[in-house]
């Protein structure tokens, strides 16, 4: 069980902030049931309700600032995303987001940038299809990094390329 206050992952929503844990009063749903009253981070806007005995959400607690290092550390060696052929290109796509898993998403972006890459080196363009999935990994990615390392989100990607690079560059030297 989460605590209020707590920040977790909950599937698409990305970064939430747990604000209150109860019985809520809404047409519909069972009042004797409690749930996770979510804020979600990125937006701000809305509120998530989520059963707290639900075995249907993915929903885990954001990883520590150790485990965010480490990731980092080891983006270099986690392999892109495997896709089967071009016909199961957005089903590849949609289990690796769902996983709600970190490593997937790294996965989903190395895949797209070499792609786009390749695209660009044969004088194509993304495709919209990967632009989207490339964004919504990115999305969810650095906004849990961003709570991790207590970095602003718009900073995450920066400091990101800055310790891969450094990484390499003593790997090279």
């Amino acid at each position: 069980m989460f605590e209020k206050g707590e920040y977790v992952v909950y599937g698409s929503k990305g970064v939430c902030q747990i604000e209150d844990i109860s019985q809520i009063d809404i047409p519909s749903v069972d009042r004797d049931r409690l749930y996770y009253i979510m804020r979600p981070i990125q937006n701000g806007r809305g509120t998530v309700y989520l059963p707290i005995d639900s075995d249907k959400a993915v929903i885990r607690r954001v990883m520590s600032k150790e485990e965010a290092r480490q990731l980092i550390d080891e983006i270099p060696l986690i392999e892109e995303l495997a896709v089967p052929d071009e016909k199961r290109r957005e089903i590849s796509y949609k289990e690796a987001m769902k996983s709600c898993s970190v490593r997937s998403w790294v996965s989903i972006i190395k895949a797209l940038y070499f792609r786009k890459m390749d695209r660009l080196a044969a004088g194509k363009k993304i495709t919209a299809l990967d632009e989207r999935y490339m964004k919504a990994a990115e999305h969810e990615l650095y906004g849990e990094l961003s709570i991790a390392l207590d970095v602003p989100r718009e900073e995450v990607e920066a400091f990101i390329y800055e310790k891969v690079s450094s990484a390499d560059h003593q790997a090279a030297g």
